[in-house]
């Protein structure tokens, strides 16, 4: 098989990964791809946006299977385009990714079928959202209705801050058409975790549990970023609560699209708060997680491309998933400045000292591989906010944590600059 990976993050070099190991597969080509999918892939100038582009190349090229990693291409209806072509794809079609592109469309699908979720107002006119938060309690949470790159969702303290929020969102525009709406929601008060699952029209199939670390610096602090790491599993979700999630959210989720004729294929992520034990939606995705995905796939040792086979093909009842069942942590490496602006173009160096080493995994972000014709070298440089995800794997939490940390010495750009604290949150689960 020929397949084609779309996007050019940390993400989607992990899907190559996992797809280049694939018994089924003869080639990968990454749209757009980076430094690191370079190395597995033939990459492709054409960006994850360019729908049209992206379709003609894989009719040109004979591509058997395409696997989506961002959210743009499928809440703008890649999956429905390639589908007309007779081109096979993984994702969910349009009309179900808006449970992503719309969080208006998503918490009134939550509050309709009973999935639990803080409780929330809507409002389409800055003045009367204005006027709602002169009333209602601090902490809570105002989000951009549409995609903001992760960063469209804002705690607010206090009157002063919602009120900023608001102002960004609605009338500064800040995240564009995606604030034409905004969500205010009740503040939630636990511990977050990520749960992704295969989805198809009657059947769920959930993979490992993991923790993201969504603000830039140690101890959640600063402002929110794309992900700056992850684990998995997550030990914060013990047996009892993993069912609470079955039942009272992928089951009803399932129920809920069937009840609206909505076939949705592909996966699932549940943005999650537990609160008291109790599961509580955040949020959902139509994607693999970023950088979730980086700390959840290295465990699979199933067959990625098999699973997401059977996932297309309505197969998915009969796929049992196997696992690695050592701890697997991912640190985020940044450009200096990220979440804001920063520079690019860093020479990275000591990734060669990664290469050979046990139970460690480099996965490239925002990277760009260099010819220097002069030396007839190649190198990397930096080419993103997010620039490389380290990941290692461990029978013992604490050691896997060690050697991640260890890995992330031998690496230096100028600038860089990642979460010192990755992981501390799964080790009192665990003491």
């Amino acid at each position: 098989m020929k397949v084609l990976v779309i996007g050019g993050g940390g993400r989607e070099h992990c899907l190559v990964y996992k797809i280049k190991n694939s018994s089924y597969v003869d080639k990968v080509f990454c749209a757009s791809g980076n430094g690191g999918t370079a190395l597995l892939a033939e990459n492709v100038d054409i960006q994850p946006q360019d729908i049209e582009g992206i379709a003609k190349f894989a009719l040109r090229e004979g591509i058997d299977l395409t696997v989506v990693g961002p959210e743009a291409p499928l809440v703008e209806g890649i999956v429905d385009e390639f589908t007309k072509r007779g081109l096979k794809i993984f994702g969910p079609t349009k009309d179900v990714a808006i449970l992503e592109g719309s969080k208006v469309f998503a918490k009134q699908f939550m509050r309709k079928y009973g999935i639990p979720t803080a409780e929330f107002e809507i409002f389409d006119d800055s003045g009367k959202a204005f006027s709602y938060i002169e009333r209602c309690d601090f902490p809570c949470v105002v989000k951009a209705d549409g995609l903001a790159g992760g960063k469209g969702a804002i705690i607010c303290h206090n009157l002063s801050q919602a009120r900023e929020a608001i102002e960004r969102i609605m009338v500064k525009k800040e995240f564009g058409a995606a604030g034409e709406k905004v969500v205010v929601e009740d503040f939630l008060e636990g511990e977050e975790a990520s749960l992704l699952a295969f989805l198809d029209t009657d059947t769920f199939l959930p993979l490992v549990t993991s923790q993201d670390h969504k603000p830039v610096f140690d101890n959640d602090q600063g402002p929110n970023t794309g992900g700056m790491g992850a684990y998995a599993p997550a030990p914060l979700i013990g047996d009892l609560l993993f069912s609470k999630i079955e039942d009272k959210i992928l089951s009803p989720l399932v129920k809920g699209l069937k009840k609206e004729n909505k076939v949705y294929k592909g996966i699932i992520y549940l943005g999650l708060m537990i609160a008291n034990g109790e599961p509580y939606v955040l949020e959902f995705n139509v994607r693999f997680g970023d950088p979730e995905t980086q700390a959840i796939l290295p465990k699979l040792k199933s067959d990625l491309v098999e699973v997401i086979l059977a996932n297309i093909e309505g197969r998915l009842k009969n796929i049992n998933l196997v696992w690695d069942q050592r701890f697997c942590i991912c640190v985020v490496l940044a450009s200096g400045g990220y979440p804001g602006k920063y520079e690019k173009g860093k020479v990275i160096n000591g990734l060669e000292s990664l290469e050979k080493q046990e139970d460690i995994l480099v996965f490239h972000a925002g990277t760009k591989k260099v010819f220097d014709s002069q030396t007839g070298n190649t190198f990397f440089v930096t080419n993103g906010g997010r620039v490389l995800n380290i990941v290692g794997l461990d029978s013992d939490f604490r050691k896997a944590q060690e050697k991640v940390y260890s890995a992330i010495k031998k690496v230096y750009f100028e600038g860089m600059h990642y979460r010192r604290d990755i992981g501390n949150k799964g080790l009192k689960f665990l003491s």
